[in-house]
């Protein structure tokens, strides 16, 4: 059953809350935002046909507010509400209490969510369709005796994890017996303090993985497809910053595997919407499926710029019951796409967030080359969210010429004031072992440092004079 919308609430803020702005514009929907007292002259609040202050910066006497929000929403006759990512995009209790406030969510159900919010819950939903999983427990671990028995059942190192975790919290690394009771405590009380869930669970160690994820959108008609995948290998703290499309590893029979495992994935859970199916892919390229994200994903350019998709446009038509308008057999990769997240963060002394004024902020512009921003020149970066400044995404032909086109941006993207990632990127970027393709997750203990930077800046100095003799 269709029903239309009208006027779209976007809850949450910076560069995702102007991302859904301009669609709702394309689109002809009326937008509200909702914003907090630190994001007061944010560009996003500007570009809304409707702004409301809902509270202080601190996000949980703001953006976390449901009650506050749904309140706001149904004062101003608001159809539906697009959470982003991250504050409430994947809260059950708030997608229930949408649902009984006859607000629709641009989202998945509260039942999708429930269940690819546990991974013992969304293992155990996939084991029907065969998906290759990571050898380890899909119950619940309390006990340090019983930790050990399984850990040399599968073989050291294992990795204890946070059943209700992310962004690698409540994860530990664990080489042999001696360390699982110790490792086992941490893992536990760090979920319970990020989670309010102490549930835990063993896998194998997944030695040299990359992390590749396949983006998914289901209609309210049974209708699933993937969209491909995304490589997001290059991490720091288990956290992506550096993504592409397409996977410079898979090919075209590992590609249908995996996007049909995710399809399936997507059904395992009735999902409706946009959402990411994540699988780690190992140095045989055997790959096992990880974790489901119901929500849309930072890194959803790449993906739109080498299918030409609208993936925000389609979760909303597809939240009014629209049904998708292509089928697995038309969508097709065209080109590559490179992201780079630009975050206010010192790379050269831990990724540190740097928080201070933007006294220059000047972004590249050029054929090829987008940049998803929620920042202006002059603007102080709050301490109070997430330190992502922006997300600069290049196209080219090829991966090569993505790259060369990535580089090119960096260069010409003038920011003082902060530090930024902006010269890890360049890093990335001209790195051997990211240009040929052979990397993993390791990539930033492995290879990473201020020295290696330096040195990189040297060696290319030295050939770009060598070269200058000859001509």
């Amino acid at each position: 059953m269709q029903k239309p919308i009208h006027k779209v609430l976007v809850a949450n803020r910076g560069e995702i809350a102007c991302r859904v702005f301009r669609t709702l514009k394309k689109m002809g929907i009326a937008s509200v935002a909702v914003y907090s007292e630190a994001d007061f002259n944010a560009p996003f609040v500007g570009m809304a046909d409707e702004a409301v202050c809902i509270g202080p910066p601190p996000s949980n006497q703001s953006y976390l507010l449901q009650d506050k929000i749904i309140e706001v929403a149904k004062r101003l006759n608001v159809d539906a509400i697009h959470p982003g990512y991250g504050f409430l995009s994947e809260n059950p209790v708030f997608a229930a209490n949408l649902e009984k406030n006859d607000i629709l969510l641009i989202g998945p159900s509260a039942y999708s969510m429930e269940i690819m919010g546990s991974k013992l819950a969304a293992k155990d939903a996939v084991k029907a369709f065969d998906i290759p999983l990571v050898p380890g427990t899909d119950y619940a671990l309390t006990d340090a005796a019983e930790c050990e028995k399984i850990a040399e059942g599968i073989g050291y190192p294992v990795l204890i994890k946070a059943s209700a975790g992310g962004g690698g919290k409540g994860m530990r690394l664990v080489n042999n017996a001696a360390e699982i009771k110790e490792q086992l405590q941490m893992a536990m009380s760090e979920a319970l303090s990020a989670f309010g869930d102490a549930s835990v669970f063993i896998e194998k160690y997944v030695e040299e993985p990359r992390h590749i994820e396949f983006q998914i959108m289901a209609d309210k008609h049974g209708n699933v497809v993937h969209l491909f995948e995304r490589e997001c290998s290059i991490q720091r703290r288990h956290q992506k910053v550096v993504e592409e499309a397409p996977s410079s590893v898979l090919s075209p029979e590992l590609r249908k595997k995996m996007g049909d495992a995710a399809v399936n994935v997507a059904k395992a859970c009735n999902y409706v919407g946009a959402g990411t199916v994540e699988f780690l892919v190992d140095k045989h390229l055997n790959f096992y499926f990880l974790e489901m994200n119901t929500r849309l994903q930072v890194e959803h350019p790449v993906t739109e710029m080498i299918t030409g998709v609208d993936l925000v446009e389609q979760q909303v038509r597809v939240a009014m019951g629209e049904v998708l308008p292509f089928k697995q057999e038309d969508l097709n990769i065209t080109g590559h796409a490179m992201e780079l997240r630009v975050y206010a963060e010192d790379p050269f002394n831990n990724f540190l967030p740097s928080i201070n004024v933007l006294h220059t902020y000047r972004p590249p512009v050029g054929d090829g080359i987008r940049v998803d921003d929620g920042f202006r020149e002059g603007m102080e970066i709050p301490m109070y969210y997430d330190p992502m400044l922006a997300k600069l995404t290049t196209y080219g032909a090829t991966r090569r010429a993505a790259i060369e086109k990535m580089k090119w941006a960096i260069q010409h993207y003038d920011i003082d004031g902060i530090e930024t990632t902006l010269d890890f990127g360049n890093f990335v970027m001209n790195h051997e072992a990211f240009v040929s393709g052979k990397f993993d997750t390791s990539f930033v203990p492995r290879y990473f440092s201020k020295d290696a930077y330096m040195n990189q800046l040297k060696e290319a100095a030295n050939s770009a004079a060598a070269l200058a003799t000859t001509l």
